[in-house]
């Protein structure tokens, strides 16, 4: 199949994707649709929220959807590497009596992980998501193994009771594509959910296979993107880096550190992905804005100054794409 024909089925495919979450999950549209953006993307997201907004509700009936494995891990502090990623374990061969190592996986050897609280546990165990997030696969002992894909990772943290957490640090954060706050339902929603009757999970039909995931992912790639789009992706991601003499004067007094080339690209990618997922074909810099803020707000590190005035990262970003 073409690579358009492949993106003309993928707004029919979103569609029909919501529909099926919509048994289970109200309301949620925006956030639905910015994990939808990260899946095809190829990218994974860092989800905040308090408890009780649905976030594991929403990750199983999405990994049903879409007809792929899922593995949830709840972090805790004595949460070990080996919990993650697999171990290997001293087997006897039944024949002869020999004794040998035997590998065994993981819940990471999934299509979709729930990484659920992950600031729950220490920075070692934290880290034994970057090389399964960046080049899916894990190293065990002296060998390499691959990740099935799609891989999407989708970490939950708890925006209240800090105390005994593990902040994650900038070099994981920037592995993450997307970072999302999950807000409170509406009235009208929060009615909705209390009259909702308890759906299963059974009652959610797969809409989509992973060679097709596959297939979007490779065609997204392909996306032309026009050099006004590219420019104006690549200027907003430079103009939060103080360090650079064209910064604006906000930014130079706000921030202390700002975002990478991979935001760049991530701005780019993202932009792409929501141009194709409302049927069209190159996106916009009204697509850049539109995933700036998700693509930006965990890569900038705001200054003492910027918290003295009550602003953060947020601010600046808006700030920045109505210049």
């Amino acid at each position: 199949m073409k690579d358009i024909e492949i993106l003309e089925k993928l707004t029919e495919t979103r569609k029909r994707i919501e529909q099926e979450l919509e048994k289970v999950i109200v309301g949620q549209k925006q956030i639905i649709e910015q994990i939808l953006i990260a899946l095809f993307a190829d990218g994974h997201c860092l989800i905040e929220g308090v408890p009780g907004l649905a976030k594991t509700l929403m990750v199983s009936a999405l990994a049903k959807a879409l007809n792929m494995k899922f593995s949830r891990i709840q972090f805790t502090p004595d949460l070990m590497p080996s919990d993650i990623t697999g171990t290997d374990i001293l087997a006897e061969n039944k024949t002869d009596g020999k004794r040998y190592f035997e590998y065994i996986q993981g819940p990471v050897f999934s299509n979709i992980i729930l990484a659920d609280e992950i600031n729950r546990t220490p920075p070692k165990t934290q880290a034994a998501l970057l090389q399964a997030m960046q080049e899916h696969e894990v190293t065990a002992g002296n060998k390499t193994y691959q990740l099935d894909r799609p891989f999407l990772v989708l970490s939950t943290q708890n925006p209240i009771e800090q105390e005994g957490t593990y902040p994650l640090p900038e070099a994981q954060l920037d592995r993450f594509m997307f970072y999302l706050n999950i807000d409170y339902p509406s009235l009208e929603e929060e009615k909705q959910i209390v009259q909702l009757k308890k759906n299963s999970l059974e009652t959610i039909k797969p809409i989509i296979e992973r060679a097709e995931i596959l297939q979007i992912q490779k065609a997204l790639q392909e996306i032309p993107v026009s050099d006004h789009v590219l420019k104006f992706a690549v200027k907003i991601s430079r103009a939060t880096r103080p360090q650079y003499p064209d910064s604006p004067d906000f930014v130079k007094k706000w921030v202390n550190w700002g975002a990478g080339p991979r935001a760049s690209q991530f701005l780019v990618l993202a932009a792409k992905t929501r141009a194709a997922l409302h049927n069209r074909f190159s996106p916009s810099e009204d697509d850049v804005k539109k995933v700036a803020q998700i693509v930006l707000q965990h890569r900038i590190i705001v200054s003492f100054a910027a918290e003295a005035e009550g602003v953060n990262s947020k601010k600046v970003i808006q700030k920045l794409i109505n210049i």
